[in-house]
């Protein structure tokens, strides 16, 4: 009888062993992500510095970035949509043909820097 208590009482000791282990390990939430907004204002902001755009106004509650490359200005909207989407606009004003392809680099940058 002796060897069958010995090996129960071994099989209690590899239990609360196994359960103190456990008790020490913590399972932590993901860090919780930027909102598609917030994702898509700083992909833009990050896009137009990309291309040399010097920022002039940033309003990020208003969803809105101002700035100009030499002779041409170019203002980045962002909205949120019912749909939960994000409509996303870049615009430019000014004399466009000193840098024709500016607002195609910047939205290169913009799909880059969104993981597109």
């Amino acid at each position: 009888m002796k060897p069958l208590s010995l090996r129960r009482g071994l099989l209690r000791a590899g239990g609360l062993a196994a359960i103190l282990a456990l008790a020490g390990c913590v399972a932590y939430a993901p860090p919780p992500q930027p909102s598609t907004y917030d994702r898509a204002y700083n992909a833009m902001l990050g896009a137009m510095a990309d291309q040399g755009v010097a920022v002039s106004d940033a309003n990020q509650a208003a969803g809105l970035i101002t700035g100009a490359r030499g002779p041409i200005t170019v203002i980045a909207t962002v909205a949120p949509q019912p749909d939960g989407t994000t409509r996303v606009e870049f615009r430019t004003k000014g004399d466009i043909s000193k840098d024709p392809q500016l607002i195609e680099r910047i939205g290169a940058s913009y799909n880059a820097r969104m993981g597109r």
